[in-house]
């Protein structure tokens, strides 16, 4: 495919989703009629679907279609002289630029509105500003880039040099951050991750850089259970630093599905477990709920999220927390922790969660709490321990 050609499918695909199809499925659908795509091309399609799903905000200047978004991507990153050969009309190319097209993209004076500067509904923009203060413009900004990827070296497999000796005899550059001891960042090839020797002989996991800070300052535990596990990445770093036994929950136990070759090929053994069996194995010396919430922090990966999240969901996910924080807690030891974690930038998700929680639970109280910023290079996170206070 042409790189105009490429434009026009992820005009394509945007026009889709906001028919109201999902990203990843209208993406799923463009592949499966153009068997013509390679896999250069469906990477290059995805990769303008999502930079422009980042930006919406910015790109809908021209209006809220999938051209006006691909246009202002192209020339946010086109030479102006190169557009029109983009935009041709000629063989797959996109119509030429209109009239009307060419001074919306390129007036200078334009006054951009605060879902534009943000690139998120005003509400939203509410909630940043609200919880994170000065930063949340950077932070903002920073969520309209894309998302770094970032490996977890599994130190009872190798060092973090091996790892990265083993990525590169396999094409892959990458270099240690300094936000957990055993992340890595992918500095060239992130794609060829999934077929290196590294990465199937289970030295090295995808997992984020602020993920994996999170689960290496988790406090030793004879016996944790992953309460909210999803795919098991959280469990799995955290049985890689620590030898009690480790167990594994889920409302959707289909989350849970690759957990058990993951497992293997790390070397740990997770024992699943479903709701009425954690309260028959309880109690656990540290019970981690890395709850629902709206992702927010990781916005960079999901950007479909930003757009689509409700008020009303938003509030329904709080209630949501709670319940879950009540379930989680009585399936703690009374020396245990209790860790509550977010992939969430907004303080209504966060520490007012935790302030409510003691506040309806006098018999708790938050010691430990800790935000991740993306401006830190990975995802958003939160991260608090509650445990309960000494009886008289």
């Amino acid at each position: 495919m042409t790189p105009a050609a490429r434009l026009s499918a992820a005009i394509e695909v945007l026009d889709q989703y906001l028919a109201g199809t999902a990203a990843e499925k209208a993406l799923t659908n463009w592949g499966r009629r153009s068997r013509f795509a390679g896999s250069k091309d469906r990477a290059a399609v995805r990769d303008i679907v999502f930079d422009c799903l980042r930006n919406r905000g910015a790109y809908a200047r021209l209006g809220l279609s999938g051209r006006g978004l691909v246009l202002c991507h192209a020339a946010q990153n086109t030479p102006r002289a190169d557009l029109d050969s983009l935009f041709s009309g000629e063989g797959h190319a996109p119509a030429p630029l209109s009239d009307a097209e060419n001074v919306g993209l390129f007036q200078t004076r334009f006054t951009a509105s605060k879902e534009m500067r943000y690139n998120m509904p005003d509400w939203l923009t509410a909630e940043l500003v609200a919880s994170v203060g000065d930063d949340a413009p950077a932070i903002a900004a920073a969520l309209t880039e894309r998302a770094a990827v970032y490996l977890r070296v599994n130190l009872s497999r190798g060092s973090v040099d091996q790892a990265i000796t083993s990525l590169a005899a396999d094409g892959i550059s990458a270099e240690p951050h300094d936000l957990a001891e055993a992340a890595l960042e992918v500095i060239d090839n992130p794609r060829k991750v999934s077929g290196s020797t590294a990465y199937l002989s289970g030295l090295v996991e995808l997992q984020d850089a602020a993920s994996q800070a999170i689960c290496a300052a988790l406090p030793p535990a004879q016996r944790m259970l992953d309460y909210c596990a999803g795919g098991g990445g959280k469990v799995l770093a955290y049985g890689d630093r620590n030898d009690g036994a480790l167990f594994a929950h889920d409302a959707n136990p289909q989350r849970l599905r690759d957990l058990e070759p993951r497992a293997k090929r790390a070397g740990l053994k997770v024992r699943v477990l479903s709701t009425a069996a954690c309260r028959t194995a309880s109690p656990f010396d540290l019970v981690l709920c890395d709850v629902p919430c709206s992702g927010s922090g990781a916005w960079r990966r999901s950007p479909e999220g930003k757009w689509s999240l409700t008020r009303g969901a938003f509030e329904a996910l709080l209630e949501t927390q709670q319940d879950i924080l009540r379930e989680a807690a009585q399936l703690v030891a009374p020396d245990g922790v209790l860790a509550f974690a977010t992939c969430s930038l907004f303080r209504r998700e966060n520490e007012d969660q935790i302030v409510r929680f003691c506040a309806e639970n006098d018999g708790w109280h938050c010691s430990f709490e800790r935000r991740y910023s993306p401006l830190e290079g990975g995802d958003g996170f939160y991260i608090a321990y509650l445990t309960q206070k000494p009886r008289p």
